[in-house]
């Protein structure tokens, strides 16, 4: 068996030629890659196998003779060793006594470009009838994909010849691969406006290698077409074919017209605003631009791009851009209008006012806006009126507060402004409710004491505190005074060891009020208990009257004259005690009645716990008794 490995791009063309007496076939082209294995069959047609088959290979030309590399004889193979191929071939042989066909198969390796030739098969039949055949070993090899280096600069429509655009390189082709240049889907051919330079070059190797060069006088409307070239190559017989990327063509033209924008655009522009003014002309590439407000020249950084930043009314009116070109040294302008809104700061009559009670107020709210405003009173967060005027009727205390103005743009509503007015309604001072007390309970700890004055201006209070049996100022252990809009609230600590008068008095420049409370003390009874030797305290809580304004001097007489009685009244209790004139004991226990007993006797049963004992007490003439009597 025989194999022809062959690995690169190659046509072979075998030309049969046959003997007459000896019929020998091969194929007109053999077709291998570069670097590959080529197979190459000769078959011929005897009543036996053949005495002798000799190869031989032959260059193009007319001039070139055939070069045997192989011979075979009976079975016998010779290798010429000085050929080229002595390493890189082997021979097969078979032959089909049936069919009376044998069969040579010639395998050549490692295919090169220098083996594209012709190769002949000569057979001899032992009656020395001889016949031959032609083989053209044909190779290919793919050419690299190919490569754009493109223009970077631009072209000028302007100019009068055909430009370079690019220049497309395909490498190693074979045999040789050809360029062809699109505009979009459109080939281009070589005219008057478009010439197309071509260069071959056939490295050692023996490959390709191609470069083409466009060049085309560029038009405005070339700007977004797409340019490529195409590579046409064959590969074992068949056509082939590969792109290149796409690319644009940068085309100068000059500009004709020019126009000015504002970002962002269709908003209304606030005092605070940034803006952007953008200047952007048809030509290719973008003229110098040059800006001015008024008969002022601004600056801008970025050609084209006008920055504004915390714009001002004053910012507001005609701005212009204007185009210079410098290759044709034309000039175009374009302009817009700017209106720049605002909203001043609120003014509020008045800004300040303290009526009478019972009179009435009106406040007047205005701004001055470049667009129509919405105005709203406030008070507390509570919407009053949605106008620019608000009227009080009838002030009163609970008129007096903070009243806020709102004015606002509805067709933009970040312009917004707000501004307080304080209004105070004067008046003499009111005590509310009196002294409120909020006593402890326990003997030792202080009492609270609250007074509650509204007025304007703030009233000032006052606390006035004396002990109702000796008439002594009492000393106040703390005062706290928080002040509101137009009332105080004052809270005093006292300590309660005896019934106190305690007076509150507010007081401004149009009037004073007082209110008075007496508060009771706590009071620590002792009670003695003829059924225990020890004694025992009761706290008893005399809580205070309700609040009156004047007449505490004749509630204090009846506590005093109370207090008087009681004691009178215990005082005599204890005196018929000690002289036992009260009897003893409890009324369940009347057992010591039954015996007998001497009249100047008395007898007090005491218990404790669970026991009981009967003690004879000493009688009045001095006599004791023995228990059992």
């Amino acid at each position: 068996m025989t194999y022809t490995a062959l690995l690169l791009a190659g046509l072979a063309v075998l030309t049969c030629k046959t003997w007459a007496l000896v019929d020998v076939r091969m194929e007109d082209v053999v077709e291998v890659t570069l670097k590959g294995q080529a197979k190459i069959s000769c078959t011929y047609t005897l009543t036996e196998e053949a005495k002798m088959i000799i190869w031989f290979t032959k260059l193009p030309g007319k001039d070139q003779n055939r070069k045997r590399f192989y011979y075979s004889e009976n079975q016998t193979e010779i290798i010429d060793q000085n050929h080229e191929y002595a390493e890189r071939i082997k021979v097969s042989h078979s032959y089909d006594t049936e069919e009376e066909r044998g069969s040579v198969v010639l395998i050549l390796d490692d295919v090169q470009l220098t083996d594209e030739r012709e190769f002949i098969c000569m057979v001899h039949s032992v009656l020395n009838d001889v016949g031959e055949g032609r083989t053209h070993l044909k190779i290919y090899n793919s050419p690299s994909l190919p490569v754009i280096e493109r223009e970077h600069t631009g072209i000028s429509v302007s100019e009068t010849e055909p430009s370079k655009v690019a220049q497309c390189k395909v490498d190693d082709g074979y045999p040789r691969p050809n360029i062809t240049w699109y505009k979009g889907s459109f080939p281009l051919d070589p005219s008057d406006e478009v010439k197309i330079l071509e260069s071959v070059t056939v490295k050692p190797s023996g490959l390709f290698r191609v470069e083409s060069e466009l060049h085309i006088k560029v038009k405005k409307e070339d700007e977004g077409a797409h340019f490529y070239c195409e590579v046409k190559y064959l590969m074992l017989g068949k056509a082939r074919m590969t792109e290149s990327s796409r690319f644009n063509v940068t085309v100068h033209y000059p500009t004709t017209n020019i126009k000015l924008s504002i970002n962002p655009p269709d908003k209304l522009i606030k005092e605070g605003d940034t803006l952007e003014l953008q200047c952007e002309g048809n030509g290719n590439p973008q003229p110098i631009f040059s800006f001015r407000h008024g008969e002022r020249d601004l600056i801008n950084e970025d050609n084209g791009i006008l920055h504004l930043k915390n714009v001002k009314r004053s910012d507001s009116g005609e701005y212009v851009c204007e185009s210079l070109d410098l290759d044709t040294g034309m000039n175009y302008e374009d302009s817009l209008n700017i209106k720049v809104h605002y909203l001043d700061n609120i003014m509020v009559t008045p800004d300040e006012t303290d009526p009478d009670q019972g009179h009435d107020i009106t406040l007047t709210c205005n701004a001055l806006s470049s667009l129509p405003t919405h105005t709203a009173w406030y008070k507390d967060g509570k919407l009053l009126v949605e106008r620019h005027v608000l009227e009080l009727h009838n002030a009163s205390y609970e008129t007096t507060g903070k009243y806020m103005c709102e004015v606002m743009v509805l067709s933009l509503p970040e312009l917004k402004k707000q501004k307080s007015v304080q209004v105070n309604v004067r008046g003499k001072p009111e005590i509310k409710e009196g002294i409120k007390v909020n006593q402890m309970n326990k003997v030792n700890h202080p009492v609270n004491l609250t007074c509650y004055a509204q007025g304007y201006p703030i009233p000032n209070i006052t606390w006035t505190l004396f002990d109702q049996q000796t008439g002594q100022i009492v000393p106040v252990l703390k005062i706290v005074n928080q002040m509101m809009d137009n009332s105080v609230h004052s809270l005093i600590s006292v300590k309660a060891t005896s019934d106190l008068i305690a007076n509150c008095s507010a007081t401004n420049e149009l009037g004073t009020d007082d209110a008075s409370q007496s508060i009771k003390a706590f009071v620590r009874v002792t009670t003695i208990s003829p059924t225990s030797t020890t004694t025992e305290a009761t706290e008893i809580t005399v809580q205070p009257k309700s609040p009156q304004k004047g007449g505490s001097g004749v509630i204090i007489a009846v506590i005093i004259i109370c207090l008087l009685l009681i004691a009178i009244v215990g005082s005599v209790l204890y005196y018929l005690y000690k002289k036992g004139k009260l009897p003893c004991g409890r009324s369940g226990k009347k057992d010591f009645m039954k015996q007998k007993a001497s009249k100047d006797d008395i007898v007090m049963e005491m218990k404790s716990g669970k026991s009981e004992e009967a003690v004879l007490l000493q009688g009045v003439n001095g006599d004791k008794k023995s228990p059992t009597e």
